[in-house]
């Protein structure tokens, strides 16, 4: 069994990293003078941010990203999604 340690300065890395990431992707594509939603479903946030289910959950689990359950779906708000690309 490998063990690798994980340090500090590792997720800090990591962080900068999928910030820069998520930057690229801050552009939702949606029609011409259109606003976007106020909440977006699970597979809309992959879609603009570019990541995967589970980096999602990592997001949702770290409260780095804020989350309303309805039923079985997850709904984000537009602008948690934007304080999160802008680094807030």
């Amino acid at each position: 069994m490998n063990v690798e340690l994980i340090t500090r300065d590792d997720l800090e890395r990591f962080k900068k990293e999928l910030l820069e990431e998520i930057r690229r992707f801050q552009a939702y594509p949606r029609k011409r003078g259109e606003e976007p939603r106020a909440w977006l479903k699970s597979y809309e946030v992959r879609k603009l941010l570019g990541i995967s289910a589970g980096t999602l959950q990592n997001l949702r689990i770290n409260g780095t990203l804020a989350y309303t359950k309805i039923g079985g779906l997850m709904y984000y708000k537009y602008e948690d999604i934007q304080k999160l690309m802008d680094g807030e």
